[in-house]
């Protein structure tokens, strides 16, 4: 007797067909779970028998071999319950065997036999989809993120009875439907504004350059300065997600099992703000079992890290292969895994220990030597890697009384997207480019020409501050920015005279890059 049930597993943030082959012969009964099963696999074996006997169906008094294919690659967690307990349905002959090739079955079982959520929900229904199954059945706590993916059509039963009785056609399930549309109209749903931000207009310009070109920022200031609250605001005027921006970042989150509750669509930007003690497993990804950091859970959004000093160098160190890659792989003994981690990187410093060397309405505490030192803690080639360099001073009284309201998001958003689009023109033919932040030395000196005038503003700037090449890449590159901002196909002396106004740290600090 036996019978096979399809299932599926996670490996990075897609999946891979497991075919769960279950065995019964005439010995003394046990369960025996092959196939590099991890612990909670091998656990499931005692779910899975409560979650038959409380559910009222049979369980065969036999000896249960289940193989998990492929057997080389390891299999963990709890989503295997289901079909394995449907694979013993099947050898006992209590479950149709010719509905089963139709579907890929997840889900976890509770000892009364209810489906509980399990992690990678998208990814794994994407997988029934490109093995050309008809359908998959898993828990309903995951139906509505699954029905995102066309031409699968997915069951969400509550309990394994249920699942039997659909499996037999006993018990009639509707196929889950989501209205793709409605779920995309809660992108342009924020909850705070660029409009709320008193003062610091120039701050605003260099975020709105950051955001039109798709730059690293980093912000330089005073306690009280807005720094964080400039920075919370950021992901409101980049451009909208699209749907295949959208269907990544929601893989990401369902894999680290961190979907929001009732949500099917990852639809806006995200803001991912960790803590400084954070290690450099959970900002990277890892773990014995590995999971995404905070750099691919800010997939296609915004990773603010405040206070960018007190952070571990170590764990700062381990993020320039992201910023420089959009990737991030993380490499173990028995695999290796690569996760995205294309975002956009917002920072934010205190310009001293004390907070206070650039407000001229305090007085600060620290010594050139104490200064040096704070910010050595971060390191040349990581700053390198950070386009434009603000500084943000303290808010006037006269400010933060004003009645006038600035810009809202969704202004400054049109301007954004409008110069996005002039750049989505210009690389259309290079792929893995879509802004100036991604092109490389050769698109640099093809795409980011100047006159004399310009050359000589540039030479001045690049010998007085002793600057690195690659700093000398990223001012042409927000000069680029600058002018598409501006509608100018020409990159003009005032282009990169403002690009050069955006390297703060080094002109003001005297840090060698």
């Amino acid at each position: 007797m036996l019978s096979k049930v399809f299932s599926a597993a996670v490996l990075g943030i897609d999946a891979y067909v497991v075919t769960v082959e279950t065995h019964l012969e005439g010995q003394l009964p046990y369960i025996a779970i092959v196939g590099l099963p991890d612990g909670a696999v091998k656990e499931s074996k005692e779910r899975i028998t409560a979650a038959i006997k409380n559910s009222g169906l049979y369980f065969p008094q036999k000896r249960v071999t289940i193989n998990l294919a492929p057997a080389d690659v390891k299999k963990e967690g709890s989503a295997f319950d289901l079909p394995m307990a449907i694979g013993i349905l099947a050898a006992a002959g209590k479950v149709n065997p010719a509905r089963l090739r139709e579907f890929i079955l997840i889900g976890e079982l509770s000892l009364d036999g209810s489906l509980q959520a399990a992690r990678g929900a998208l990814p794994i229904t994407i997988s029934a989809q490109k093995n050309a199954k008809k359908g998959i059945i898993l828990p309903p706590q995951n139906a509505r993120e699954a029905a995102i993916v066309n031409d699968v059509d997915v069951y969400g039963p509550r309990t394994l009875q249920e699942t039997v009785g659909f499996l037999n056609g006993d018990v009639q399930l509707q196929p889950i439907r989501v209205d793709i549309k409605a779920l995309f109209s809660q992108r342009l749903q924020h909850h705070i504004d660029f409009s709320d931000v008193k003062g610091q207009e120039h701050v605003k310009r260099a975020m709105e350059v950051a955001a039109a070109g798709g730059h690293n920022i980093v912000m330089i200031g005073p306690p009280g300065s807005g720094k964080t609250m400039l920075a919370k605001r950021f992901s409101t005027i980049l451009p909208d997600m699209t749907l295949e921006e959208a269907l990544e970042t929601t893989k990401i989150y369902s894999v680290a099992g961190l979907l929001p509750k009732d949500s099917a669509l990852i639809a806006t930007r995200q803001f991912r703000a960790p803590h400084h003690t954070i290690s450099d497993a959970g900002l990277i990804g890892g773990g014995k079992i590995p999971r995404p950091g905070e750099v691919s859970l800010a997939h296609h959004g915004v990773l603010f890290l405040d206070e960018l000093p007190e952070f571990k160098k170590h764990v700062l160190e381990v993020m320039r292969q992201p910023l420089e890659d959009g990737s991030v792989t993380i490499s173990r003994a028995m695999l290796s895994l690569t996760y995205p981690a294309n975002f956009l990187l917002v920072a934010a410093m205190n310009p001293c220990p004390c907070g206070y060397s650039t407000d001229p309405s305090n007085d600060c505490s620290c010594n050139p030597p104490t200064i040096q030192r704070y910010l050595s803690r971060i390191s040349g080639p990581l700053f390198d890697r950070i386009d434009i360099h603000i500084e943000v001073p303290s808010v006037k009284y006269k400010e933060l009384s004003s009645k006038e309201v600035g810009e809202n998001s969704l202004q400054i958003r049109q301007r954004i997207v409008a110069a996005r689009q002039v750049q989505q023109a210009r690389y259309q033919n290079l792929p893995h480019m879509y802004c100036n932040a991604h092109i490389g030395s050769k698109e640099i000196r093809q795409f980011c020409r100047f006159d004399e005038f310009g050359e000589a503003l540039l030479r001045t700037a690049i010998n007085k501050l002793g600057l690195s090449a690659r700093a000398y890449d990223r001012i042409l590159k927000v000069a680029r920015t600058i002018a598409d901002l501006a509608h100018s196909p020409k990159i003009e002396r005032e282009h990169i005279s403002e690009a050069i106004q955006y390297r703060s740290l080094d002109r003001n600090f005297g840090i060698t890059l």
